[in-house]
């Protein structure tokens, strides 16, 4: 049997033949046409004439992989729109080098196949159409909640910019409770113990890093009455996620003295 000729399409870029075919598998059953391609430089010369609704790229591949890719497609008015995802091996900084890159996404290949195919189906339902609590989450038309070990807070605070929403993102990370404030997509204001502020969403993102688990609620409507949150969200999760990475070095270089003394 055919598949319908109007399944969202996408570009799948894994010169691991086997991954490629389960992880096909996983986005055919979420709703979408799947192209495979083993090499990243012949499918940049597919866009012209069969531009998908978003490319996955693995981060690995010989001579061009999605961290390369992504300056190209940004480059290309042509391609620029369609939204990228990185496909690499995790580690804590793999999300960091692709949101560098100028990747849409990350996804860890080491994930089940079909948690990495809903992660997508969510990333482009609310690229594309805004939040649709009924159809991602099965929450009330009034709020979105969700656990972070399935979609870590980065990627939360993404999909809340990239589909310009309102409202109050409550987040629960070990005892670390905060709040984050959106206004069209921009973050306005936050609040963390003592922090508010830029200080305060850095400090969320650390400790949630930190926790590996928690839990949101976003909220829809509410917003601040003052702006404390100057600089953009990325900006934010980039100094976030550098300063995780540069305690948790820390801690294992003492933790080696230690044991060397």
């Amino acid at each position: 049997m055919n598949a319908p000729a109007n399944l969202p399409r996408l570009l799948l870029i894994d010169s691991n033949v086997y991954f490629a075919k389960k992880l096909g598998d996983a986005l055919k059953q979420q709703g979408f046409e799947v192209m495979p391609c083993t090499q990243a430089a012949y499918a940049l010369t597919m866009l012209e004439w069969n531009a998908p609704m978003a490319i996955l790229c693995a981060t690995n591949l010989r001579e061009m992989g999605a961290l390369e890719m992504a300056p190209i497609l940004h480059a290309d008015p042509k391609a620029a729109a369609i939204p990228l995802i990185a496909i690499g091996a995790g580690g804590d900084q793999a999300l960091l080098e692709a949101y560098r890159a100028g990747c849409d996404d990350y996804v860890d290949r080491h994930q089940p196949h079909g948690d990495i195919a809903a992660h997508v189906r969510q990333f482009l339902i609310s690229r594309q159409d805004g939040f649709q609590p009924t159809q991602m989450l099965a929450t009330s038309d009034t709020s979105l909640s969700g656990n972070l070990s399935h979609l870590d807070l980065p990627g939360v605070i993404q999909m809340l910019g990239q589909s310009h929403q309102s409202g109050a993102l409550h987040v629960n990370a070990s005892d670390a409770d905060g709040i984050i404030f959106f206004e069209g997509g921009s973050i306005t204001h936050a609040e963390c113990g003592t922090f508010f502020g830029d200080e305060a969403v850095t400090q969320i993102v650390k400790n949630c890093q930190a926790a590996g688990k928690g839990v949101y609620k976003f909220i829809y409507g509410p917003t601040a009455a003052q702006r404390t949150v100057l600089r953009s969200a990325t900006d934010l999760l980039l100094d976030a996620l550098r300063e995780f990475d540069e305690t948790e070095r820390a801690s294992v270089e003492n933790e080696v003295k230690k044991e060397s003394q």
